[in-house]
């Protein structure tokens, strides 16, 4: 009674060793997956980061059938009984293994990388990493969203990192009584006199809309990626400027109001 208790414990503290080691060396067998494809001129970081993951999991599968084993479980009995009971446990797993699968087509045909910012099932974010089951998206404010890779590869995806120029359009009313060719040429010069706006394609500036109280001018202008949001930041504030400068009014909405008086009937 007392050895088959003390073999119990002993049999125990082999199979937490064995956890413990094994979850170091998935760890470690992760971040050396990492580093070495990302030696690699032909590999990025969406490669690395999910054949990291994938190593990981194989890794702690490897440890969870020793531990089995180490408490007498036939390891070739079980593969068995698992390979007989694929077919059950891959209907009632179909939602998460579909989510492998996606993961698996997101890496192969790679509609967005890790880095880029993208827009998939109504969230906009930087991509993070892309895993086995899920991708991780950074919002502009800096909150976490982790989406299945089910979810991101039936759904549009909008890729705003995927070419190297984008158009920024700067929107702005003008008041009736102003001269529009004058806003424009304004407009024009705010922009190119910008050093990160591009002169090809060519700055477009023309009247997109008459408003109830303004006149629309609409400016496009393209840049580099990188420099969107400064561009798109910096022409709003600058023609604003320039339009105080040159007598251009941005009117307030306003309306005209009737006042309708009728007289009184007297007896």
């Amino acid at each position: 009674m007392g050895i088959s208790f003390i073999y119990l414990i002993m049999q125990v503290l082999i199979a937490i060793v064995i956890l413990i080691i094994g979850f170091f060396v998935a760890g470690k067998g992760t971040q050396f997956i990492y580093k070495k494809i990302m030696r690699s001129q032909r590999a990025d970081e969406t490669l690395a980061g999910f054949f990291a993951s994938c190593v990981r999991y194989l890794i702690i599968a490897f440890t969870i059938i020793a531990v089995l084993a180490q408490f007498g479980v036939n390891v070739s009995s079980l593969v068995a009984i698992l390979g007989a009971a694929s077919l059950a446990v891959g209907l009632a797993l179909q939602g998460t293994l579909s989510h492998v699968a996606a993961g698996v087509m997101l890496v192969f045909f790679r509609p967005f990388k890790v880095g880029e910012l993208i827009e998939v099932a109504g969230v906009r974010g930087t991509v993070k990493s892309i895993t086995l089951f899920t991708t991780e998206l950074a919002t502009s404010d800096n909150v976490q969203v982790i989406i299945p890779n089910g979810n991101v590869w039936g759904a549009e995806v909008k890729n705003y990192s995927f070419h190297d120029v984008r158009r920024v359009d700067v929107t702005v009313g003008i008041g009736y009584r102003d001269d529009i060719e004058n806003a424009k040429d304004i407009m024009m010069k705010t922009a190119r006199n910008h050093g990160k706006t591009l002169d090809d394609p060519d700055i477009f500036v023309a009247v997109t809309q008459l408003g109830e109280s303004a006149v629309n001018l609409t400016l496009r202008v393209w840049t580099h990626n990188a420099d969107y949001w400064t561009v798109l930041f910096d022409m709003t504030q600058q023609i604003k400027e320039a339009f105080d400068k040159g007598g251009i009014s941005i009117p307030f909405p306003q309306r005209e109001v009737y006042q309708i008086q009728q007289k009184e009937k007297t007896e």
